[in-house]
């Protein structure tokens, strides 16, 4: 798989609402995506929004799912409203490509049942999106809840040779728009002088058209 923290290539089954909006979220970060979805006015109107590509058709078909290419792929995250679906889509997946980190959403019922079976599992109806987007990223980077309107605000682990590792806030060009406000201690509010150490968590705030830029600084 590659490298957590670069662009992945993620192909996502099922393009519902926690399907798209997690896609979305990716897409705002630089990662590459392949959206599958059954519903043909539903792909219609995704071929519109421009953040991935789109297969139509039914993503537990082998040669409907094989168009995504994931022999490619480094995440193949199933998200549509059916669990045994899902499953399929994730068993499928390992089968091909058995490097392939897994995500399946579940349902309440099913619990952790499966956990065993894939890489990560999502409740949607408890966590949404935002739970999709942290296991696909493997944890990283990992948002919080949209508690501040728009903003997004996420903790956030500095990678080694990213353009801001090592660096105090005060020497780093963060764009208009960021906030960064933990040290990395967890335990004080972020000053000039905290200097960004790789490896270790902060918890960043961002406005929406800023984020990916500031990823890149924080993670290359």
């Amino acid at each position: 798989m590659s490298g957590r923290g670069k662009d992945l290539r993620v192909v996502i089954a099922g393009a519902g609402e926690v399907g798209f909006r997690t896609a979305e979220i990716l897409n705002e970060r630089g990662h590459d995506l392949v959206l599958i979805e059954s519903d043909p006015e539903r792909c219609a109107w995704l071929s519109d929004q421009y953040v991935a590509t789109i297969i139509e058709g039914d993503a537990t078909h082998p040669d409907i799912f094989r168009q995504a290419n994931p022999d490619d792929a480094d995440t193949v995250a199933a998200l549509t409203d059916d669990t045994p679906s899902n499953l399929a889509v994730c068993m499928m997946a390992r089968r091909i490509n058995p490097n392939l980190h897994t995500v399946m959403r579940t349902d309440a019922d099913t619990g952790d049942a499966h956990r065993d079976l894939v890489g990560a599992v999502v409740y949607p109806e408890r966590a949404g999106a935002l739970l999709a987007v942290n296991a696909v990223l493997g944890g990283d980077v990992r948002s919080l809840e949209h508690a501040l309107g728009d903003l997004e605000i996420s903790e956030v682990r500095i990678k080694e040779g990213a353009p801001a590792a090592g660096k105090t806030l005060e020497d780093v060009r963060f764009p208009a728009g960021t906030l960064v406000v933990s040290d990395q201690e967890g335990t004080r509010i972020a000053r000039p002088d905290t200097r960004l150490v790789p490896g270790q968590r902060y918890i960043v705030a961002t406005e929406p058209d800023v984020s990916r830029e500031v990823m890149q600084l924080l993670r290359g």
